[in-house]
């Protein structure tokens, strides 16, 4: 993982960069040189992203945007490129969707689940592919275990990240043809918000506490552990420094064990 500081004086996008997982990345990138742009909806989370990655020397800049709008992308990637002049990496790290009952999900509920994690990473990587074939830059996807094995209330998410996993696939072929690196990581049950408010509602429903909660979740999953958001961190500093192009196409499972299929 040290060699990653190869990685300096790259400029990278990181979407969904104000908390969780895209925070983790854009801090460990800026920690290795790269400067970030990252991007979300919330300007006061982003402001608090932006103001701990500058603690620890990392120069970074936010844009707030909405990226289910279809011109956002290519505003995002515009502002990349009047901030710091080129764009080298992207991470689309950007999306959540509704789970429930297949039955009582809407064609809107669908509608929204792909607005922003698929179709936000399509425009964007189409918005800064010229930009990437021409620094020989990368790509990479934060899916889901989910599109390998979806779940009777992930039908939604499920189909979404199965289309982003052949979306990887295929930019990858093209990747291949253009010098860009495409790869894509699928976190499992990973310590965000998201899952910290999962883990109070089942300490809720049983009377226990949310650490109980994550014992049984990770119990009922056979996993080694709940992952950290650092954990995805770490293994996109290591996907996307420069030594390590022989992973094109990876659809990597970082998921404790998890995924059960071969």
């Amino acid at each position: 993982m040290e060699n990653s500081k190869t990685l300096t004086g790259k400029i990278a996008i990181v979407t969904g960069g104000s908390r969780g997982i895209g925070r983790a990345i854009a801090l460990r990138l800026a920690r290795e040189g790269v400067r970030v742009v990252i991007a979300a909806r919330d300007k006061a989370a982003l402001t608090a992203a932006a103001d701990q990655i500058a603690k620890t020397g990392g120069i970074v800049e936010t844009f707030a945007v909405d990226l289910r709008e279809p011109e956002a992308p290519g505003a995002l990637v515009r502002a990349a490129l009047q901030a710091f002049g080129a764009v080298d990496i992207v991470v689309n790290n950007a999306g959540a969707t509704r789970r429930g009952e297949f039955l009582e999900l809407s064609d809107a509920d669908w509608s929204d689940g792909f607005a922003l994690k698929f179709f936000g990473a399509v425009r964007l990587v189409r918005a800064a592919w010229p930009y990437l074939k021409e620094r020989r830059g990368a790509v990479l996807n934060i899916i889901g275990t989910g599109g390998r094995t979806p779940g009777p209330l992930f039908t939604i998410g499920g189909s979404v990240n199965g289309a982003c996993l052949s979306f990887t696939k295929a930019m990858a072929d093209i990747g291949v043809r253009d010098g860009v690196q495409v790869n894509a990581i699928n976190p499992g049950y990973i310590r965000t918000d998201r899952l910290r408010a999962w883990l109070q509602a089942a300490a809720a429903q049983h009377g226990g506490d949310a650490e109980a909660a994550a014992r049984e979740m990770v119990t009922r999953a056979n996993i080694v552990r709940l992952g950290e958001p650092e954990d995805i961190a770490n293994l996109a500093a290591f996907v996307l420094a420069p030594q390590n192009r022989f992973l094109q196409g990876a659809l990597i499972d970082l998921d404790g064990g998890m995924t059960k299929t071969v």
